[in-house]
């Protein structure tokens, strides 16, 4: 009995709050909190807040007074006690009870129970959705970070504990971000030693839930047990994450993504890192898309000497990268993402060739798979197509001319290796890959401005690609005009080329030809025909070839024509049937019989196109003989896996030709130019017994200047200059009174734009005689150096 007394006497000497504390839990941990005992302590701690920083400690001496003695009833009650005082509290006091209940959050994530540390996070996740009326100086959630991301990579026995171990180590995660990200007072959670954690715990998760991924494609059909996994909540976490970054934060969210697909090996299965990389893509502000796309040319870099597979892996990130990023994005520095792109280009050029990683040529320790660097090659090439699509036309013809720049050219540019015969080759391959990559930024381009889509600066070494030897040179550039002068999406009705009886099946969409279109055909439509026709005097020219020229001569009629480039294509088409009824150049019988077709099948074009009846009749007729007595000049017989074709091509007569005066017949009465019409085309320099011989584009280019030089139709005979001498210009100037010299000045005089054939234009298609000395001759960037 007096022992009691003494007892029930401290009690009532106990301070108040230690008395309500004690309240609120029963007799049996089974019966929960007492709800009546729990709302006078909040009633206390509201009414008494400075006496918070006390129930705190008080509550958390008891807490780990009950851990210790497993009494894991109470400790449940202890922190649901917490959770209510934390809800119900935003004094100016509750710092110090929030170090309290850190300090007991702490002490469960620290247990070895799976329950308490579940218990402690839910508590911290409850506390980290509290908006704090004031901050904290002095608060650290290091040791949370550090505990969570260790429970985000549980490996406890039994799965199902394991799962909701890891899933509370990703809402604590959650819960640290939310707590610290826009409080300036805290840590940075930014701050790479704590993203180097958080960043690969939530990467962890998201890959072990890969295969659930393809069960459960739509969120609708997914079970309730899925749409609680680990993985849909690491990517919720992961989203909200990067929807927070700041633009000062990017790189060191990204960075351990970067780390961890490298440490993994994640980069060659490519499905992981692309989907990591929409999920960065969709989920941070779009206008800070560009950051990660530098990040990752960065790193595309770093591994230059990696495996092709690891590299093709980034270039294939890359480009879902670029896909997503909105319209500008690439950022300020658009021709370095190119400059990179094309870099590695070279280098994988450089690796297949020499087999080796060492400049030097030594054997590489990793052996070079030919094929995985061809597939690396594809994939850099499909990436620039990609960024290509993402920008405004000014910066995608400035992306043109930057690749046209960095076409290598023999004797201008180094070789690309050192390894016997591998310059030529290396230079052949980097070549087709940097017409390859223009054919994918000039793909699906418009422009309403033919002069500033196609400058001199372009123009020009294109069409000398365009007389190269290599066959798939000669292709890809046709391929690449063909991207430029489509404004209309007509190239796929010109895919095959075949007699169409009735054009108008075609539905073709042909506008009036505008000012700058009239302008640009009258400075280079005489630079086109004179390509058409020399492509069509190649003997290694195929189907394709043919094909493609038909296409282009076609959408020149429709997008660039006016009434006197219509003439100049009709005697360009009459030119290439004398070419192939001569054959001066002796080419095959395909070859005559296909140029014989593609004049043919262009002319039934342009005479529907013209709608002159009578001229659409002779054109008929002829193809109605030729299908009567000489098939194999129709495309139909020749453009076919199996042509149609004889022994020996005899010189043709009579009605299966088109005639010139008879064309220019029927197009004179509808007032047509009849002096054009009946001037045969003439390319603009002849001499190409020399030029079928060259290989190089450097010779190309060289001969041309010369040959036009020379070969000038209008060329007038010029009489030796007079030799000019210091004493004859002294004489000279001395007839003058000092007095009444005439002063000038020589950029005051009136002079022509110098061209590199040495003739200064004087109308469509006239030229006139001019020297012009040679540092004034324009020469196309690529010769320069």
């Amino acid at each position: 009995m007096y022992r009691l007394w003494v007892c029930g006497c401290c009690g009532a000497l106990r301070p108040r709050y230690k008395r309500l504390v004690d309240n609120i839990f029963p007799e049996d941990p089974e019966d929960g909190l007492v709800k009546a005992n729990m709302e006078k302590l909040t009633f206390y701690a509201l009414s008494a807040p400075e006496k918070l920083d006390r129930i705190g400690a008080y509550l958390s001496e008891r807490l780990s007074r009950d851990v210790a003695r497993h009494r894991y009833g109470y400790v449940c009650i202890a922190m649901e006690a917490l959770d209510q005082l934390l809800m119900a509290c935003h004094c100016q006091s509750i710092n110090l009870f929030v170090e309290s209940f850190l300090k007991m959050v702490r002490k469960l994530l620290e247990a070895d129970k799976p329950n308490l540390q579940i218990l402690g996070t839910n508590s911290f996740v409850k506390f980290a959705n509290i908006e704090e009326d004031t901050a904290s100086y002095h608060r650290s959630y290091d040791f949370f970070v550090s505990r969570f991301s260790e429970m985000c990579h549980s490996s406890y026995e039994d799965p199902d504990i394991r799962t909701k171990i890891r899933m509370a180590g990703i809402n604590g995660l959650q819960g640290v971000v939310r707590k610290t990200v826009n409080d300036d007072l805290q840590s940075n959670i930014w701050d790479p030693q704590h993203m180097d954690k958080i960043v690969p715990s939530l990467l962890f998760n998201l890959q072990s839930g890969e295969g659930t991924e393809s069960r459960s494609p739509s969120p609708l059909q997914a079970s309730e047990k899925e749409k609680e996994s680990p993985a849909e909540l690491t990517e919720r976490c992961f989203r909200e994450l990067l929807g927070r970054a700041a633009y000062g934060n990017i790189k060191n969210a990204v960075t351990p993504v970067l780390m961890h697909l490298d440490n993994h090996s994640l980069w060659e299965g490519k499905t992981f890192a692309v989907r990591c990389f929409k999920i960065i893509m969709y989920s941070i502000q779009s206008q800070h898309s560009h950051l990660v796309i530098q990040q990752l040319l960065g790193h595309l870099d770093a591994n230059s000497k990696n495996s092709a597979t690891v590299r093709a892996g980034i270039v294939e990130v890359l480009l879902e990268a670029a896909a997503i990023a909105s319209s500008g994005s690439v950022g300020p520095t658009v021709l370095e993402v190119f400059n990179t792109l094309l870099r590695q280009l070279r280098l994988s050029v450089d690796y297949e060739l020499t087999g080796s990683y060492d400049a030097s040529g030594n054997i590489g320790i990793k052996i070079i798979k030919t094929h995985e660097e061809r597939q690396l090659q594809e994939a850099v090439i499909r990436t620039i197509g990609s960024f290509a699509n993402t920008l405004p036309t000014y910066q995608r013809s400035e992306v043109m001319l930057f690749i046209m720049g960095k076409i290598p050219v023999p004797g201008v540019h180094p070789a690309l290796t050192n390894a016997g015969s591998g310059g030529c080759e290396g230079t052949r391959m980097i070549q087709i890959m940097l017409l390859k990559s223009l054919v994918q930024v000039t793909t699906g381009f418009q422009t309403t401005n033919m002069l500033t889509a196609l400058p001199n600066s372009f123009l020009e070494p294109l069409l000398s690609f365009s007389l190269m030897e290599d066959p798939e040179v000669r292709l890809l550039v046709l391929t690449i005009l063909l991207s430029v002068i489509d404004r209309h999406d007509n190239t796929p009705k010109f895919s095959s080329i075949s007699i169409i009886s009735d054009i108008s099946v075609l539905k073709l969409k042909v506008d009036k030809c505008s000012r700058q279109d009239n302008l640009f055909m009258k400075k280079h439509a005489q630079q086109l025909y004179r390509h058409i026709y020399l492509a069509c005097k190649e003997q290694s020219s195929g189907p394709q070839h043919f094909e493609t020229l038909y296409t282009l001569l076609a959408l020149i009629s429709m997008e660039l024509a006016n009434e006197e480039v219509v003439v100049d294509l009709i005697r360009l088409a009459l030119a290439l049937q004398e070419l192939a009824q001569t054959n001066e150049e002796s080419l095959s019988v395909y070859n005559r019989c296909a140029v014989h077709a593609l004049s043919a099948a262009y002319l039934n074009l342009i005479c529907q196109l013209t709608t002159v009846p009578t001229f659409c009749q002779h054109i008929h007729e002829v193809i109605e003989m030729r299908q009567k007595e000489v098939p194999f000049l129709l495309p139909e017989d020749v453009f076919i896996e199996n042509p149609k074709l004889p022994a020996s091509l005899e010189k043709l007569e009579g009605d299966v030709l088109f005639q010139q005066s008879k064309i220019t017949e029927v197009l004179g009465g509808s007032g047509y130019n009849t002096d054009r019409l009946a001037t045969p085309y003439i390319p603009q320099f002849t001499d190409e017994d020399r030029l079928s011989k060259r290989k190089s584009i450097g010779e190309t280019i060289s001969l041309q200047v010369e040959v036009e030089s020379r070969n000038s139709p209008e060329k007038e005979e010029r009489t030796p200059a007079e030799e000019i001498t210091f004493e004859t210009l002294k004489n000279a100037i001395g007839k003058y009174p000092s007095n009444t010299f005439p002063m000038f000045s020589l950029s005051a005089l009136p002079r022509p734009p110098p061209s590199p054939s040495g003739t200064i234009s004087s109308g469509y298609g006239q030229t006139q005689s001019r020297s012009v000395p040679v540092y004034e001759m324009k020469f196309p960037d690529l010769c320069v150096y």
